[in-house]
């Protein structure tokens, strides 16, 4: 059976339907009804990457990785590493969503419509009305994300919003 793929080698999810067949895919909708979400930020590295940047050994960096995975801080994989939502809570720090609206001034739209691209956001949505994007990040990343907007040239306004607790998934 041929794949279609993208730039980077993968299938493309339409490829990827096509090849499974249709109890795979119920088996999938039932799995992913049964899910619990689970929010986790990765990084993308190998671990002889990631003990050189901590100045330790690779040995001595999969030691902890193994106690980290153990707790359910972290999930490991081939050149990355998940750190989830119970991580944060150990860390004391909050992974509610927060929602950033950025008015920007009409020349500059395309510019900063790019760089927020670079920005640790996981949505942003050009909109009409009287903010021109709605960036989606997680409040950890806000003080990032508001220096930098800061500091864009054409970014006229900002308000951000925190979410207190989810009503509904």
């Amino acid at each position: 059976m041929s794949s279609i793929t993208t730039s980077s080698g993968e299938s493309t999810p339409a490829e990827i339907e096509r090849q499974l067949t249709e109890r795979q895919l119920q088996v999938l909708q039932y799995l992913l009804k049964k899910a619990v979400p689970l929010k986790v930020y990765t990084v993308y590295a190998d671990q002889d990457e990631l003990a050189r940047e901590l100045g330790m050994t690779r040995q001595a960096l999969s030691v902890h990785l193994k106690k980290l995975k153990d707790f359910g801080l972290i999930r490991t994989g081939r050149e990355f590493v998940d750190v989830t939502d119970k991580a944060l809570k150990v860390l004391r720090m909050s992974s509610n969503e927060a929602i950033i609206l950025v008015k920007v001034q009409p020349r500059y739209r395309t510019i900063i419509y790019e760089k927020v691209k670079e920005l640790p956001i996981e949505k942003a949505y050009r909109v009409s009305g009287d903010y021109d994007l709605i960036l989606i990040t997680r409040e950890v990343n806000v003080n990032d994300i508001l220096r930098v907007l800061s500091m864009m040239e054409g970014v006229e306004d900002t308000k951000t919003f925190i979410s207190l607790e989810t009503l509904r998934e």
